[in-house]
């Protein structure tokens, strides 16, 4: 399956993509229509809807947002679909403003809270083994949820891009996709990139936040996610060293696997 295939087009969210077609290290591919990722999901459009309830049989989605992103955006159309269930899994520790709709916009975003001077890539590496340190809970739940028979399941945050390219990543190595398709699934966002950061502009959620960054900290390099696994190999013996670190088992490992694979 081409790169393009895998993309779904909506009217109302534009970094949606099926993780089916990837390569295995044992030259297999994972099976289409089982794992699905995706920006906001707040836009979708009656239509949209259809499309991902009838031709995809979404029953789960994974929202990785914050507490504060949720409360301040607002329910979208899917909570509002009886056969569809919404799983909340925030990637960051809740607690204080964060979860208060109150809050000042400008600090309801949690990756505000880790400065450094690091330069741009490492930045983000260091973002996304803070969604490790922070919520092994999350993921490790995130996971359990795509290992369900019943119909597809789609993860999804802000952009689609950083939460949900982690958490991604993760259940294809889990699922023994190559490394290099795993980065090239998290890179390929970069293609939508201009379209998603318009669509999150259009929010006072986040267009403070985006307006006061620098235009390439917010690329999907490659590098950054070569990285992260790089860290995660080196001090947990790779993605399932870390998930049996937090609870994760053999069966789950099975189920993940029997689910993208089949």
């Amino acid at each position: 399956m081409d790169d393009d295939s895998r993309w779904i087009e909506l009217d109302g969210a534009v970094n949606a993509r099926d993780l089916g077609g990837l390569p295995t290290v044992d030259g297999r591919a994972t099976r289409r229509g089982r794992v699905l990722r995706s920006d906001n999901l707040q836009d979708l459009s009656v239509a949209d809807v259809r499309l991902l309830v009838g031709d995809y049989a979404l029953k789960n989605v994974i929202d990785l947002r914050s507490e504060a992103e949720v409360r301040l955006e607002g329910p979208g159309p899917l909570t509002r679909v009886p056969s569809v269930t919404i799983h909340h899994l925030s990637l960051f520790a809740e607690g204080g403003r964060h979860t208060d709709v109150a809050a000042d916009v400008a600090k309801a975003l949690p990756w505000q809270e880790r400065p450094s001077d690091a330069p741009e890539q490492d930045r983000s590496t260091g973002h996304y083994l803070g969604y490790l340190a922070d919520r092994g809970d999350s993921v490790v739940a995130a996971l359990r949820v795509m290992t369900r028979t019943d119909g597809a399941a789609l993860v999804h945050c802000a952009a689609g891009k950083d939460r949900t390219g982690v958490v991604c990543a993760l259940a294809l190595d889990v699922a023994g996709v190559t490394r290099e398709a795993i980065v090239a699934d998290y890179a390929q966002t970069g293609e939508r990139l201009e379209a998603v950061l318009r669509r999150l502009r259009g929010s006072e959620t986040y267009a403070a936040d985006l307006d006061s960054r620098p235009a390439d900290s917010h690329q999907p390099h490659a590098a950054i996610m070569e990285k992260l696994f790089t860290r995660v190999d080196e001090e947990h013996g790779g993605t399932l060293g870390w998930l049996a670190g937090h609870g994760w088992t053999t069966e789950d490992t099975d189920a993940l696997r029997e689910r993208l694979l089949g």
